[in-house]
């Protein structure tokens, strides 16, 4: 495989583990937890998935032909939560963004890694632009899981290796290393 397919490979992976991982802190919040902001500037979990939507729609809508920033997008309006929206709301506009991206970045060939695309008028690369929306979505999945985890608690079952479990896990992995 050459290295423009294995990137698109890798990236499709990144992008579904992201994904992943904030479901997975997701998946244990209570319905009104979605809502909640620590504070005055802090943003909530329903208006971070808001945001990630309104990004990934615009983003990657037309992603070879058209602007990354597209016209119809308020990207202010992103950080507004009306008071009627349900878990179901943002879960829809979860669902909705991800399949913007998953298929463009599955439509994607080889030879258009090395293409320009623009975003707010700034030329990128393929491969640019793909690591630049890789990067945010893991910047507010992680903050995803940090208020998840802060919600949770002593109840938040952990997504990766657990606390203290670490010599466990890499005495597992040498040994599963070791069988034929």
């Amino acid at each position: 495989m050459d290295s423009a397919a294995a990137f698109l490979d890798e990236a499709f992976r990144n992008f579904r583990g992201t994904k992943r991982l904030a479901e997975g802190a997701m998946n244990q919040l209570r319905d009104e937890e979605f809502f909640i902001a620590l504070d005055a500037e802090a943003n909530s979990i329903a208006i971070i998935v808001k945001h990630l939507a309104g990004n990934m729609r615009s983003r990657f809508t037309d992603f070879l032909t058209t602007d990354g920033e597209k016209p119809d997008r308020n990207r202010d309006q992103e950080f507004i939560m009306n008071a009627n929206t349900t878990r179901e709301d943002v879960m829809g506009w979860w669902e909705a963004g991800w399949k913007h991206v998953f298929d463009a970045v599955a439509q994607l060939k080889p030879e258009d890694v090395s293409r320009t695309v623009t975003i707010r008028g700034e030329p990128h690369t393929v491969m640019q632009a793909v690591f630049r929306q890789l990067a945010h979505y893991a910047y507010h999945c992680g903050q995803i899981v940090f208020l998840a985890k802060h919600f949770r608690s002593s109840d938040w079952k952990t997504l990766s290796i657990p606390r203290n479990k670490s010599a466990e896990v890499n005495a597992k992995m040498a040994q599963k290393q070791k069988q034929p």
